[in-house]
């Protein structure tokens, strides 16, 4: 039976290596994107989406995402003395947001013993999964467009977009079938080299997901790298009980990496409505 779809998990325990030395002190979730930091813009759609309960996958050195949702007494008293309403009112509403709750992953075993970390959290119910370093930029939230096809279907549904041949082992790759108007997935290989990649579907980090995927998470043996693939688990999903495929509609950047990070700063910037017409002016200048 469908419950109803509220709560979302966000892993973020990963190191952030490829944003080094960035990232050596400062968790990569809270690089700043114009002016908000990256896992803002993910709880923000999760928000827009319908899924209010948000459940953070945290690691050793992720104390500033805990504070950003927190409520800093002391920061709004000093906004709201200093008369600086605007902010006090934004930083206000950042800290009551959304109900937000820690669990700690305590060895970085891979994105599928992430998400198995939030088991007791998520319980017998449907539930999102979303990367925040993975920046959507959409008229409809990413996760709406997932949403929407989970209530249509009851299942399982995960989030593509179509890659060059070239670039599928950057990416867990999907093989799937039409049904009844959708794309049903009946296979997924994390990374593989252009020649055994069974499609150009390539997975990114927007998922839902039935109950029934914490049953095979743990039962799911490390693979690439030693960690436990969520693609893995997601393929065995896929065996039991329909999964279904959304190519996404919107421009998405992985910020997670600098040359990612200085497009989707570029992008929003130049929508910006206080200065991106100015942005846009420069960067026209620069080329």
């Amino acid at each position: 039976m469908n419950r109803g779809l509220s709560k979302i998990v966000f892993p973020t325990a990963g190191l952030g290596t490829r944003f080094l030395p960035a990232t050596k002190a400062s968790p990569k979730e809270m690089l700043t994107i114009v002016d908000k930091p990256l896992i803002q813009y993910g709880v923000e759609e999760a928000l827009a989406s319908g899924m209010d309960k948000i459940i953070m996958v945290t690691g050793r050195g992720k104390r500033a995402i805990e504070d950003h949702f927190d409520i800093s007494a002391q920061l709004e008293a000093n906004l709201k003395a200093a008369g600086k309403d605007a902010l006090y009112k934004e930083v206000s509403r950042v800290s009551r947001m959304a109900e937000v709750v820690y669990v700690r992953q305590k060895q970085a075993l891979g994105l599928g013993h992430a998400v198995a970390c939030a088991t007791n959290w998520v319980g017998d119910e449907p539930f999102g999964v979303a990367l925040a370093d993975e920046l959507i930029i959409s008229k409809v939230p990413a996760m709406q467009q997932l949403r929407i096809i989970h209530e249509q279907t009851g299942c399982s549904v995960v989030g593509l977009m179509r890659v060059p041949k070239n670039l599928v082992s950057r990416y867990g790759i999907a093989a799937a079938s039409e049904e009844n108007g959708l794309l049903r997935l009946t296979d997924m290989v994390e990374k593989p080299q252009p020649e055994d990649a069974p499609s150009d579907l390539a997975i990114i980090g927007r998922y839902i997901f039935t109950p029934r995927l914490f049953d095979l998470l743990a039962e799911t043996k490390p693979g690439k790298g030693g960690e436990i693939q969520l693609t893995d688990a997601v393929a065995r999903l896929a065996k039991e009980e329909p999964v279904y495929g959304v190519l996404i509609e919107g421009n998405r950047h992985d910020a997670g990496n600098p040359l990612g990070f200085l497009m989707a700063n570029a992008e929003l910037g130049s929508k910006h409505p206080q200065f991106g017409e100015e942005l846009t002016d420069f960067l026209r200048n620069l080329l």
